[in-house]
């Protein structure tokens, strides 16, 4: 009897455990709601309330990856690349193989002029899925920023034969042959 008391106390507490840090995973219903009105506000391109919406999620939950995101794109929809790429740092340093998170701070580091910064981060893009024809969309556009235009029109083209529609007018524009 003594046995299965500690064996239950033992179970109970074992549950306990996992239904705290279960607690601490999932975000309260209030941190939630803040969330889906940042992202209304994000859909409805009222960019400056989402990042309100959003600073209040992670001032509940800093952990929250997803709120860190769409910041992050708001404030590169907003032309604040410096905080977009704050934001974006912040969902790769929580999970190091974000493909939207690198194309997304490969982008801003773009709009910075930031080109080795961009490389590296479409690089990464392409070497975690070789397949991403955004990624070499955008490596295309800082080769040419950089005055690498062969190197551009042979990402564009690989962007062309991976499905990226509007490759074939990029091309087209940039005289690639």
């Amino acid at each position: 009897m003594r046995t299965f008391a500690l064996l239950s106390t033992a179970l109970f507490a074992s549950f306990t455990l996992n239904a705290q840090e279960l607690a601490q995973v999932l975000p309260d219903a209030e941190t939630e709601k803040l969330f889906r009105e940042g992202e209304k506000a994000y859909n409805s391109g009222s960019y400056g309330n989402a990042i309100s919406f959003f600073d209040q999620v992670l001032k509940r939950d800093p952990d929250h990856l997803n709120a860190y995101l769409q910041r992050g794109f708001c404030h590169s929809l907003q032309h604040e690349y410096e905080l977009a790429v704050a934001d974006l740092t912040e969902v790769i340093a929580r999970k190091n193989d974000h493909l939207w998170a690198y194309t997304s701070r490969g982008s801003a580091y773009n709009k910075l002029e930031k080109y080795e910064l961009a490389m590296r981060d479409f690089d990464t893009v392409i070497g975690l899925d070789p397949k991403d024809q955004e990624a070499y969309n955008n490596r295309g556009w800082t080769k040419k920023a950089t005055g690498d235009m062969s190197g551009a029109c042979a990402d564009w083209r690989t962007s062309k034969k991976l499905g990226n529609g509007e490759a074939k007018i990029i091309l087209t524009n940039n005289r690639c042959k």
